[in-house]
Order: C-alpha cells, then sequence, then structure tokens
C-alpha cells in the first residue's frame, strides 16, 4: 500500500512541503512545514501551511506527526503551530542536541536545551514511528548537518531533506557548521543502496538551468544515473573535491540567521525580553580588507 502523498511548494525558499496520509486509516504526518517569514518586516504568518492544513481537512486526516529532516537553514519551521492547532508530535534526529551546542554559543541563547527537549520525540537510525497501518523509518543521513533525518514512509516513500536535490542539480552544501562533505557521500550511498523504484521526494528545488518548471520527486535509480555531482562512478575524493569546491562559493542562505535560531527551538521563537517583544539576533564580525 502506498501512502497518499501531496505536496506543497513555498517559492520564496524553494521548500517542499509534505502531507502523507496513511489510505487505510487517514493517520498523516506533515514533513517540513513552512513558516512565512518576511524579515524586513519581522512579520511572520501561517497562509503556506494553512493550506496543508486544508487539504488534511478536505481529506479526512488527522495529523500525528511533524517530521523535520534537519535544522533548516533556509526557512523557519511552522511545526508549533501545527502542534497547537492539532496535538501533532514533533520529531527530529537525536543528533539535533549537537546542533543546538553549535548554535546556542553563536547566538547566546542560553535558553536552548541542548538535550533537544524543545522537540517531542528525538529519533535514531532505525527507529520506526507507526503511521496508522504504515510505518515510518527513522535514516540517519548526515552530512548537509549532523542531524539529517530522511525518513522512510511504507515500502518505497523516502523524504530526503537537503541530502539529496533533483538530479540535474546535484547535492546539498555541506559547509555550515557540523558539516561534512565525506560523510554527506556516504549518506548518499545509503539512499542509492535502496531499491532502483524507491521514489525520493526533495525538500527542495532550484529550477536547475535549462528545466523550466520545479519538480521534487524523482527515484533511487534515476539519481543514481543522472545525479550531476554523484551518479554511479563517482567516488569519495572526487566528490569531496567537487562538493568543497562548490561550497566555497556559495552565498548564505537569505533567512540563515533567523532560521537557525528558530528552529532549534522546534519552530518557536526566542523569549520575549522585558517589554514583551522577541528579538533574533545578529552575529556581527569585522573583516579588514584594507590590506
Amino acid at each position: 500500500m502506498k501512502p497518499d502523498i501531496l505536496a506543497f511548494f513555498d517559492e520564496p525558499t524553494f521548500t517542499v512541503t509534505y502531507l502523507a496520509i496513511d489510505p487505510a486509516t487517514k493517520t498523516a504526518a506533515i514533513v517540513d512545514p513552512v513558516l512565512d517569514y518576511d524579515h524586513a518586516s519581522g512579520k511572520a504568518h501561517h497562509r503556506s501551511v494553512g493550506k496543508v492544513m486544508e487539504a488534511a481537512r478536505a481529506k479526512g486526516a488527522t495529523i500525528a506527526y511533524v517530521l523535520e529532516t534537519h535544522v533548516h537553514a533556509d526557512h523557519l519551521s511552522a511545526a508549533p503551530w501545527i502542534k497547537a492547532q492539532t496535538g501533532a508530535k514533533i520529531v527530529i534526529g537525536a543528533k539535533v542536541c549537537e546542533v543546538q551546542r553549535i548554535f546556542r554559543r553563536i547566538f547566546g541563547a542560553e535558553d536552548v536545551s541542548l538535550t533537544g527537549s524543545e522537540f517531542d520525540l528525538l529519533a535514531n537510525d532505525g527507529d520506526v514511528l507507526a503511521l496508522g497501518e504504515m510505518a515510518i523509518e527513522a535514516i540517519h543521513t548526515p552530512g548537509h548537518t549532523p542531524a539529517c533525518m530522511s525518513w522512510k514512509l511504507g515500502p518505497e516513500d523516502v523524504f530526503v531533506g537537503d541530502t539529496l536535490f533533483m538530479p540535474d542539480y546535484g547535492t546539498a552544501r555541506a559547509d555550515f557548521p557540523g558539516g561534512d562533505a565525506a560523510t554527506l557521500y556516504h549518506s548518499i550511498q545509503k539512499l542509492l543502496a535502496l531499491p532502483p523504484r524507491t521514489r525520493l521526494w526533495m525538500c527542495h528545488d532550484y529550477k536547475a538551468p535549462g528545466r523550466d518548471a520545479f519538480v521534487w520527486q524523482t527515484c533511487v535509480a534515476d539519481q543514481r544515473a543522472h545525479n550531476v555531482h554523484v551518479h554511479d562512478g563517482v567516488d569519495e575524493a572526487s566528490f569531496v573535491a567537487m562538493r568543497k569546491a562548490r561550497d566555497a562559493t556559495l552565498k548564505p542562505p537569505a533567512l540563515l540567521l533567523p532560521s537557525v535560531q528558530v528552529n532549534i527551538r522546534a519552530g518557536h521563537f526566542p523569549p520575549p525580553d522585558a517589554n514583551g517583544v522577541r528579538y533574533l539576533k545578529t552575529p556581527v564580525t569585522f573583516v579588514d580588507r584594507s590590506s
């Protein structure tokens, strides 16, 4: 039996949120929900995730889990809003504690637990969650971040987070704190060892040059044959050299600083100051370019 999977693409952040439903029981999970956030004004709303919830209601689905593939650096999570609406449990990889440790220091975020207690469930590689009559298996796929988790739903569907992109775009960067290109290579090989027909659902699509439409679903066979960075025959050393060279040219994501601060808190904003206002911090580094 295959799950009923609906995709919701957020073009401002190039992120795909998924609603995955067990057709037998109508029990559902939402994967990587996006909070609409305008950094210039500091205003946030739930319009995008509201469409996901409307679709769930139309399908008669009950949301049991919000699955985060990792601590996102390009969008803020809407997980707390979904939890408030449905009682769903927020789930992330157990290595999120390492990510919290890195970024609590950077942002002076003393309220962050370092134990992942902001989340409801911390998953380790191989853990299984019941989704109605279906099973969700956690597949630890670090490299982009230490906590990256791919979620395998049923026998043939995997939500891969930022581990892989569409074959014509390649693979995720590995230069964030805690990232590692060699580790990413081995995580990708773990996914590519799945049966060839396994469907892979991307977290992002950036519409590779020459392609006119956004797409976000492929399969293991297509990735092995056509991925421009890591197709069959690409060895670890070649991949690592390519990834490091490419990462050196990439700019930080536009929402990196607000996203990480919110997402290490499971989608919650920092606690309010004495005036009742919540603030996000911007670390400043002076770079001497005079010489």
